[in-house]
This record gives structure tokens, C-alpha cells and sequence, in this order.
């Protein structure tokens, strides 16, 4: 139930005021973009988009969704059902290395495989006493989906996991003392009951693949970012007309993935505050941990390896570790100003939705989750637009350089990530009794003076976890910050970027290694590992 305050016309007008034209900002990279595809006439618009190419193009996209998907559940699933029903030795510690990789970028994921597997790779040394010449070409659809689906899987993992420890476990001891096998009991009772939690990591899995540019760019797998990207300096009318196609699939499946969650209270059972009793794997149990670890030795183990023994090579042979000094502070402040706008921006959208509920507010929280459903090549595409048409008189008369700015990645970054600051922010909200703030108004106290000393120092749990995700994820953001960085402002991601398209992978260990340890912060807020 949503708790609200009487309505207050005055401070709802304001809210509105404040709310509609940053809803109208960041509703703006899918409003110019669509603005711009329409200026392709339609004759040459269709034509392009039932062209042969193109639609190679639309069909790897969709290829690499449905494969990393099946894969992200065939691995999430049981690694879930493992570590929340059975008697499994080391629940906890595997809980966490199995959601680890969900903060490892994926273009550093795919540089650790073509470092190991590509030509020159250290695991071709290793054989060639053997005979082996040549290992099979890592690049093409196989690398791609073979680093997303080991970065993607924890979305499957954590949504299926907490559906479990949500059902109540009555309905499977019932199926066990009929006679059913723990294994005919998970698919018959189990699995069907968990159908929504499936559904919604599986849909996640299909949005962080269908947006992800790092790993399709390093195994040059042509899927719609990386075509995006290419056309950017060949023709940007057909650049925005790819774009829109990318945001009717995002659009399409945010919507399915809303629609699902809106089924799922159907399949579930009131839950239980009885823990469920546990099932002794015996026999199975030497498999079920041969199974984790070789995840985790693929996922996270041979990523972080791969890029150590890069390190110590690099530094053996005269690499510094002072080159990261500068990267990794430009990209501090980078994601640093955007998660503080984050935050700042998030307070009305929260307050107006959650104390003043109405369609016009939830339909401006929505708009602000929109940009979240976009690739960041196509939001960084939308300001690469401004920056060069809009911004490029004021350029000229500044005698400007560049109209690529500090600013201007900021707000694309605040366009991306404003919903993960929303989320928590509105959470802690909706858990503030109004009736505190009711109480310090009659005592006489201003509708400010009652905010910020009452309602947001209850909220600031939510809102600090929020402003963190930014954070973290902004750190590691590559296609916005190659579009849209100042010229030599070299960051952490875009160091990596570049060294290993130079092939200069033991300059690319040190950075990577910091952005992989820093991000690995955020489990702090949003991983539940208590049995």
C-alpha cells in the first residue's frame, strides 16, 4: 500500500514543475534520434532496413540474445536451486563468486578470452610443445556469447535465487512425501512456481545483450552497437534510423518484462516464515561442486588471471602502474558528478510518485526509465547529435575546439542511469511513515525544514545505495564515455579501450584490474548472501 500525505496543491505544483521538463530531458535521446531517422525518406528508409546487411545484422542481434539467454538460465537456475534448497558445503562463498561477475565489464571480459584463446595467446603457447600450431579463431558469435553469457548469468542467478527464498516450501515437502524424487519435485512444483523470477532475469539477460557494445566490439561480431558505431562517421541519418530499430527491440522487451512481473503474483504461494528443509544432495554433491567451480574458474577466476599474469609480464618489462593514476581519477570524477546529479534529480521524481500519486506522476517515473532500457550507444549517439549541430554555434562562437565536454558526458551519464537511483531511493520512501511527517507540520515546521530533517534522513539507506550504483556503473560505462569524452581525457574504461585495440594487453591489465576491484564494491548494496 502507497502511503501519502494530504495533498498539498502548491508543492505538487512545484514538484510538477520541476519534474516535467527533466522528464522532457531525458526522454530527449529517443525523441531527437527518432527525429532525425525521419528525415531518411521512406523509400530509402525501407530500403535500407530489408537490405541484406541490415538484416544479417538484426538477425546475429537477435541470435546472441536467444543464446545467451538459454545459456544464462541453463547455468543460473541450478547454481540457485544449489545454493538456497540444498545441504550444498560453502553456500555463502558461492554465492558471492557466482555474482562477482556481474561487475567485471564485458569488454574486459572478452579481452581476458582473446588474450588466453586469440592468436599469440598465452594458451597457445602452451600447447605448441604438443603440437598445436593454431587454436580455433576466438573471434566472431562463439566469443561474443561466450563472454556475455559468463558476465549475464548472474541476472538469472539472483532473480531465480530470491524467488526461492520467497516460495513457501510446504508445496514441495508435500510432493517429496508422495513419493517424488527431489529432481521431479523441482520441475513439477518447483520450477513451475518460479516461472516469474525466470522470466524476469532471463528478460534482463536479453536487455544487457541486445545493449552491450565492449565484448561484440573486441570479438568484432556485428550485431547492431557495434553497426551503430561504424555508421557514426560514414552517415548519421542512417546511424539514428539503426538506433530506432535497437530502441523499438529495447522498448519491446522492457515492456514484456513489465507485463511479466505484473502475471507473476499469480504463481506464487502465500510465502512461509518457515525456513524450507534442505536437500541432502549425497551422491550428487562432489558434481554439484565440480559444476560451481568450473563456472567460477571461467567466470571470474581466468578473467582475473588472465589479467594478472599480464600485469606482472607488463611490469617486467618497464610498465608502470603510474599511468593509472590520472585515469582512474578523471573517471572518479566523472561518475562521481553524475551519481551526485543522480541523486539531486532523483528526490523529486521519488516525492511526486510516491506522496502525490497520480498517471501523471507514475507516467513521469516512467519516462525516466526509459533511458535506462536504451544502449548507451544510442544515448551517446543522441548527444553526439547535440553536441555537433546544437552546440556547434556556440562552439564557434567561443572559438571551442571541440564541443565534447565534462558536462556533456555527465548528462548522457544521468540519462543512463538516473532509474538505478530511483529505484532504492523510492523504496526507502515508501517505507517512511507519513505520519511523521504529519506530526512535525503541526508542530509548526515548514514543508522543507520537515524534508530534509525527517523524511530524507530516513530515506538516506535507499537513496545512498542508489546514488552508489551510479557510481559503480558509470565507472565502467564504454560506448557514452568513447563518444562523448573530452578529447585526452583518458579514462579508465578508455584506457582499456585503447590498449587493447593496440594490442597492448599488459598495458591494459593495471587499469582493468582497479575498475574490476572498484566495481566489485557495489555487492555491498545489492547482494543478499544470509541463508
Amino acid at each position: 500500500m502507497i502511503h501519502t500525505l494530504p495533498r498539498q496543491t502548491s508543492t505538487s505544483r512545484l514538484l510538477l514543475a520541476i519534474t516535467i521538463p527533466l522528464a522532457a530531458a531525458l526522454l530527449f535521446p529517443t525523441i531527437y534520434l527518432a527525429l532525425r531517422a525521419a528525415q531518411v525518406p521512406l523509400d530509402e528508409a525501407a530500403s535500407y532496413l530489408t537490405r541484406a546487411g541490415t538484416l544479417r545484422v538484426i538477425g546475429r542481434s537477435l541470435l546472441l540474445v536467444a543464446t545467451v539467454s538459454l545459456a544464462s538460465a541453463a547455468i543460473g537456475i541450478p547454481a540457485a536451486w544449489l545454493t538456497a534448497r540444498t545441504d550444498l558445503r560453502g553456500r555463502r562463498m558461492w554465492t558471492i563468486a557466482l555474482t562477482v561477475p556481474l561487475v567485471i565489464p564485458s569488454y574486459v571480459a572478452a579481452l581476458a578470452l582473446v588474450g588466453a584463446f586469440g592468436q599469440r595467446g598465452f594458451v597457445q603457447g602452451w600447447l605448441e610443445p604438443l603440437g598445436v600450431e593454431r587454436l580455433p579463431s576466438i573471434y566472431g558469435f562463439w566469443g561474443a556469447w561466450l563472454s556475455i553469457t559468463l558476465l549475464a548469468y548472474p541476472y538469472v542467478f539472483l532473480s531465480v535465487r530470491a524467488g526461492l527464498k520467497g516460495l513457501d516450501p510446504s508445496l514441495e515437502e508435500a510432493s517429496r512425501t508422495l513419493g517424488r524424487s527431489a529432481w521431479e519435485t523441482f520441475r513439477r512444483v518447483t520450477l513451475r512456481q518460479l516461472t516469474p523470477s525466470i522470466m524476469a532475469g532471463v528478460l534482463l539477460v536479453a536487455l544487457y545483450t541486445l545493449s552491450d557494445f565492449g565484448a561484440v566490439a573486441i570479438m568484432q561480431y556485428n550485431v547492431f552497437t557495434r553497426a551503430i558505431y561504424l555508421r557514426l562517421s560514414l552517415d548519421l541519418e542512417t546511424a539514428a534510423l539503426l538506433s530506432m530499430v535497437l530502441v523499438a527491440l529495447s522498448i519491446a522487451i522492457l515492456a514484456f518484462v513489465n507485463r511479466t512481473e505484473q502475471r507473476g503474483s499469480t504463481y506464487y504461494a502465500q510465502r512461509s516464515a518457515r525456513a524450507p528443509q534442505r536437500i541432502a544432495l549425497g551422491r550428487w554433491h562432489a558434481a554439484a561442486q565440480a559444476f560451481l567451480a568450473l563456472i567460477t574458474l571461467l567466470s571470474l577466476i581466468a578473467p582475473l588471471g588472465v589479467l594478472s599474469y599480464w600485469l606482472i609480464n607488463g611490469l617486467q618489462q618497464g610498465e608502470t602502474l603510474r599511468d593509472v593514476i590520472v585515469p582512474l581519477q578523471r573517471s572518479i570524477r566523472a561518475a562521481a558528478l553524475a551519481a551526485v546529479a543522480c541523486g539531486a534529480l532523483t528526490l523529486p521524481f521519488v516525492v511526486l510518485q510516491v506522496r502525490y500519486p497520480s498517471r501523471v506522476s507514475h507516467g513521469l517515473a516512467r519516462a525516466a526509465y526509459l533511458g535506462y532500457a536504451l544502449p548507451g550507444v544510442v544515448i551517446g549517439l543522441a548527444f553526439v547529435f547535440v553536441g555537433a549541430r546544437v552546440l556547434g554555434t556556440l562552439r564557434d562562437w567561443f572559438g571551442l575546439t571541440d564541443y565534447r565536454s565534462l558536462g556533456l558526458l555527465v548528462a548522457a551519464y544521468v540519462v543512463r542511469f538516473i532509474p538505478q537511483a530511483i529505484g532504492p531511493a523510492r523504496a526507502a520512501l515508501l517505507q517512511v511513515n507519513p505520519h511523521l511527517e504529519e506530526s512535525a507540520l503541526t508542530l509548526g515546521r515548514n514543508r522543507p525544514r520537515v524534508f530534509a530533517t525527517i523524511t530524507l534522513p530516513l530515506m538516506r539507506p535507499g537513496l545512498v545505495a542508489g546514488v552508489a550504483l551510479v557510481f559503480l556503473t558509470a565507472m565502467k560505462e564504454l560506448p557514452v564515455t568513447l563518444l562523448l569524452a573530452p578529447s585526452g581525457y583518458v579514462t579508465l574504461a578508455t584506457r582499456i579501450w585503447s590498449a587493447s585495440s593496440e594490442s597492448f594487453y599488459a598495458r591494459a591489465a593495471a587499469p582493468a584490474l582497479v575498475l574490476v576491484l572498484i566495481s566489485a564494491l557495489s555487492l555491498v548494496y545489492i547482494l543478499d548472501t544470509d541463508d
